[in-house]
């Protein structure tokens, strides 16, 4: 079981970020990744869709027989999650809890504003996560709907994106944050511009870092990490045309992104 891949979901290029952690943090562990490329964004679909489009994509990393999985899609992690987790007889990780325990742990106001996809923000369930942990915090949040399209048309440095992205982080400014989560595992992409716009004093909390770290500590835990007995696999699944997400994730992960693969029904 320990040689078995750890498995990570997204509705496309975004769950890459966490993949980049678990290189840096596991870099003796096999990766199954899959993007659900055909049917992003996921932030703009209905709560029972969501709940549909998870579990299918569970179902599909469970026949290629991972030991774990994280939900690296915060979309799917905030309305789909709860409902599922007790389902399936695996270690199943979501994004939300460990990003909201570390935007608590570095906030000295105790004013902390999210960003993500529209169904986080309603959702509320880093407000509810976060009150949780200190029902003295100020939650302070802004949906960014266009962000993920811009990151999974590679349209990173364009000045269009810098435009919407200071439409979007200017009323969190004017609310006087210390602390920002970066709600959507795309944003981390869009790291750089939002700490541009929102400036150095704002701690920026990267959801996937954090995740990761309670993966390890889970796998540690369990006695599951694997020893290197040979060089760890990636593999990547995606439910659309490959090339994009290939020339992307290329960029971001380097030499450790190898094989990508379409699969035409999950």
């Amino acid at each position: 079981m320990n040689n078995c891949p750890i498995g990570v979901f997204d509705s496309g290029v975004g769950g890459l970020t966490v993949v980049k952690e678990l290189i840096r943090q596991l870099p003796n562990e096999n990766i199954v990744y899959f993007g659900d490329t055909a049917r992003v964004p996921y932030g703009v679909k209905s709560k029972p869709t969501i709940i549909r489009f998870s579990i299918e994509n569970i179902l599909f990393l469970l026949k290629k027989k991972v030991k774990l999985i994280c939900v690296a899609c915060n979309t799917a992690s905030s309305l789909a999650l709860p409902s599922i987790k007790g389902h399936f007889n695996i270690p199943i990780v979501g994004v939300i809890a460990p990003g909201a325990r570390r935007a608590s742990q570095l906030s000295s106001s105790r004013r902390i504003g999210v960003i993500g996809t529209s169904a986080t923000i309603k959702s509320r369930a880093y407000e509810k996560e976060l009150k949780r942990l200190d029902p003295k915090i100020k939650v302070f949040t802004q949906a960014c709907p266009l962000f993920v399209p811009f990151v999974e048309e590679a349209w990173i440095n364009k000045k269009p994106l810098e435009d919407v992205a200071k439409i979007y982080l200017e009323p969190l400014k004017k609310k006087k944050i210390d602390t920002l989560i970066l709600g959507c595992t795309h944003y981390p992409l869009l790291k750089n511009l939002i700490n541009k716009i929102m400036g150095p004093k704002v701690n920026l909390v990267d959801s996937a870092k954090e995740t990761v770290k309670q993966l390890k500590d889970l796998l540690i835990r369990e006695g599951r990490l694997r020893k290197k007995t040979s060089r760890s696999k990636k593999v990547f699944y995606v439910t659309d045309e490959k090339t994009s997400f290939y020339y992307l994730g290329k960029s971001f992960l380097g030499s450790d992104l190898i094989k990508v693969k379409r699969v035409n029904n999950v």
